[in-house]
């Protein structure tokens, strides 16, 4: 029982109306603070590993995670797309054949990207198939010399399916007229929205098509590959390239996109850390309210000292006040925090409904709501982070508290 003894005076303190109504004010806005700063710390994380999420489906699923290329065109890609698929790490492969050029339509010409795909096995690789606004990937045949557009590229050059553009290739024909660009007339057959930057700029064209166009023959400019962990991407690339005859060499994602997602991290690491600063200040408010009762209840604690308690009791027992303020805080933070993380998306899509606004345009961002992605891994960090500095909080004023002599505390009284 006299062990039970700090936790339960301790528990007390806490409930007492306490006659100085400042020190219960200093009190109520160390535990608001230290709400607030949980619940928006785990909702700024929720948010950012939202926004790494859609970054990483949208850009790594048109992105390739591997790919092979030869020292030319490799001639003989169905071997080596058997080949590479036989890897344990290997989702699926698909050839492509990749260019510049531009394309125009009624006095419009725009940059783009030129990518040969064979459609049956462009599923496998990439998510463009999953975000096609008109038409399907199947609607390229080859012969046709069909092309689908990006939604913004569509856009840009006021075209929609049915119409026909075309594209001028960077490369030169000699003529009896002089020297001409090689032009070549297509038919729109879809149109896809991927993101911002995917859809200003890309275009896909049947394999064969394109293998006309850059006149290749039966050949591919390389092999892409889907791996089941995207984060083995330059081992797996190696590995693959290393066992296969002839002279290949892999690139990954890693190379055209890692700077991104590092940059995410990064981004989410130092917002982590200066909302952090929002739970600290509720701390110090912690040790200025603990502060303040051990100057109210000077007495009190000398009557404990005159009746056997130790210096370590009365340390305990003013750790117990403030644990409970960072306890009732922390637990408080942490449900309204998931409570936020998990209808942010919801409440935002109400907020732009009833204000007729749009906070992301998919103009602009490769999304257009606000995505959230609750991660136990964040609630337990940030719940630890908020009970360690409670703890650390308490620390000064207890020890204060301990050091405090019952006849210099009751001479005055």
């Amino acid at each position: 029982m006299y062990r039970m003894l700090p936790f339960f005076i301790g528990l007390r303190y806490t409930r007492a109306k306490r006659r100085n109504h400042f020190i219960s004010f200093i009190s109520m806005t160390a535990m608001l603070g230290m709400i607030l700063g949980v619940a928006v710390l785990i909702l700024v994380l929720s948010v950012m590993n939202g926004f790494d999420r859609e970054l990483r489906e949208r850009i790594l699923g048109m992105v390739p995670h591997v790919s092979l290329h030869s020292n030319g065109s490799i001639q003989d890609w169905k071997s080596v797309t058997e080949a590479a698929s036989q890897d344990s790490e290997v989702v699926a492969a698909a050839p492509f054949i990749q260019g510049q050029g531009m394309l125009t339509h009624a006095g419009t010409v725009h940059g783009v990207l030129v990518s040969g795909i064979l459609p049956e096995w462009e599923h496998g690789v990439s998510i463009i198939g999953q975000h096609m606004l008109e038409g399907e990937l199947e609607d390229l045949q080859a012969g046709e010399f069909g092309i689908i557009l990006g939604e913004l590229l569509a856009r840009s050059l006021r075209v929609s399916k049915g119409d026909k553009v075309t594209l001028v290739l960077p490369e030169a024909t000699a003529s009896p007229a002089g020297i001409l660009p090689r032009l070549k007339r297509f038919k729109i057959q879809g149109i896809f929205k991927v993101g911002a930057q995917l859809d200003s700029n890309m275009a896909l064209v049947h394999l064969t098509d394109a293998a006309k166009l850059y006149r290749l023959g039966e050949g591919v400019h390389g092999i892409r590959l889907k791996l089941k962990d995207l984060f083995k991407a330059g081992e797996v690339g190696w590995r693959i390239a290393s066992a296969l005859p002839g002279r290949y060499w892999a690139s990954d994602w890693t190379r055209s996109q890692g700077n991104l997602f590092q940059a995410i991290k990064l981004e989410k690491t130092m917002i982590g850390l200066l909302l952090l600063m929002i739970v600290a200040v509720a701390a110090f408010n912690i040790i200025s309210t603990l502060v303040m009762v051990v100057t109210d209840k000077r007495a009190d604690i000398a009557i404990l000292r005159t009746m056997g308690a130790s210096p370590g009791t009365i340390m305990a027992t003013f750790m117990v006040q403030g644990a409970v303020i960072g306890v009732i805080g922390t637990l408080l933070g942490t449900l309204l925090g998931t409570i936020l993380a998990l209808s942010v998306s919801d409440v935002v899509a109400w907020l732009e409904r009833t204000l007729n606004i749009q906070f992301l345009s998919s103009d602009v961002y490769f999304i257009s709501y606000i995505p959230s992605q609750l991660l136990l891994e964040d609630i337990l960090i940030v719940a630890s982070s908020a009970l360690g500095l409670s703890f650390l909080a308490t620390l000064y004023p207890s020890l204060r508290a301990a050091k405090i002599q019952p006849a210099e505390a009751l001479r005055y009284e």
